[in-house]
C-alpha cells in the first residue's frame, strides 16, 4: 500500500490519507488503531482521517509512523461472510420521495424495487450522524441526487438513495437523502455491545416487504 504523496494536513493535529476506495479506508484504519498510537482513526469512503497529539508529535513522526505501519504485505480484502437481509417497505408513509424517483427516472414502482431490492451490497462506512450506513453497489439506473433543501426530521429507519450509495438512519435526525423506504430491522439498539447492527465490510440485502 503506496502513500506516496497521498498524506495532507488538515490542521494542526490531523492528517488525512488518500485511498482508493472504501475496503482500502478499512484496512488502513484499522492497521492504523492497532498500533495504539493516535488519538483517533476514521476510515471513510476515499480517506482516512487521523488525529495525532500535536503536543507529543510533529508531522514528520506522524508521516514516518504512517508509512513504517504500511509498509507490511496488503492483506486479502475480506467480506463478511453472511448476508444481513434487511425488510424494506417501499413508498408511502415510509417513501414520501419515491412516486417523485419513479416519475424522474421513468420507472414504474414494481421496476423500481426490483432494482433496488434482492441484489447484494457493502456497507462503505459509517457517519454523517451515529451508525447512518453509506451502502455501496446502487444500480446505475436508480443515480438520483440528493435533495435541494433537506429535511430537518427524517425517521428512524429510513431508506434513502443519492449519488450511487444507499443511506441507512439508524437514527432520527435531518437528512438530504431521497427516500424510497423504511425498515423495521433494528440498526441501533442502546442496550446491545454493539448499539449499531452494521460496520464497514458487512453484506447486506435489502428485501421489499408490504407493511412493516
Amino acid at each position: 500500500m503506496s502513500l506516496a504523496n497521498k498524506i495532507h494536513a488538515c490542521g494542526d493535529d490531523q492528517v488525512s490519507i488518500d485511498v482508493s476506495g472504501p475496503a482500502e479506508a478499512q484496512i488502513l484504519a484499522e492497521r492504523l488503531r492497532a498500533t495504539g498510537e493516535w488519538i483517533e482513526v476514521v476510515g471513510g469512503i476515499d480517506a482516512v482521517v487521523l488525529q495525532f497529539d500535536a503536543a507529543m508529535h510533529d508531522p514528520e513522526f506522524v508521516v514516518r509512523k504512517i508509512h513504517e505501519t504500511t509498509s507490511q504485505d496488503e492483506p486479502v480484502v475480506a467480506l463478511s461472510p453472511d448476508v444481513v437481509e434487511i425488510p424494506v417497505c417501499y413508498g408511502g408513509e415510509f417513501g414520501p420521495d419515491f412516486d417523485a424517483v419513479c416519475a424522474m427516472l421513468k420507472l414504474s414502482a414494481e421496476e423500481l424495487i426490483a432494482l433496488h431490492a434482492g441484489r447484494d451490497y457493502t456497507v462503505d462506512m459509517l457517519g454523517f450522524t451515529p451508525g447512518f450506513a453509506y451502502v455501496g453497489g446502487l444500480d446505475e439506473r436508480l443515480g438520483v441526487p440528493r435533495l435541494r433543501e433537506p429535511r430537518v426530521d427524517v425517521a428512524a429507519g429510513s431508506v434513502g438513495i443519492a449519488d450511487g450509495r444507499t443511506g441507512l438512519y439508524a437514527l432520527p435526525g435531518p437528512g438530504g437523502w431521497v427516500l424510497i423506504g423504511r425498515t423495521s430491522y433494528p440498526l441501533f439498539d442502546a442496550t446491545a455491545d454493539r448499539p449499531f447492527a452494521l460496520r464497514p465490510g458487512m453484506r447486506v440485502r435489502f428485501v421489499a416487504v408490504n407493511e412493516l
